[in-house]
């Protein structure tokens, strides 16, 4: 999937834990861990706006594109 997703890195960034960061975003750390891992089809853009605003960074440090590499 070119689309990758860095939350654990900016977690870590700023010393928090998946239970106290989905405590203070109101999300299951079950849904926090689908996020995590890449495996969520879609974000809400409310969310992604409570995850920086709590992580103190931009959409951009938590998502990222990479094209496919062509073999």
């Amino acid at each position: 999937m070119p689309i990758i997703v860095n939350l654990d890195v900016m977690m870590a960034k700023r010393k928090m834990s998946s239970q106290e960061l989905a405590e203070k975003v109101g999300i299951t750390t079950a849904n926090l861990s689908i996020l995590k891992t890449g495996k969520a089809k879609a974000v809400r853009f409310s969310t992604l706006e409570k995850i920086c605003e709590i992580l103190d960074c931009q959409p951009g440090d938590i998502l990222e594109f990479r094209k496919p590499e062509v073999q």
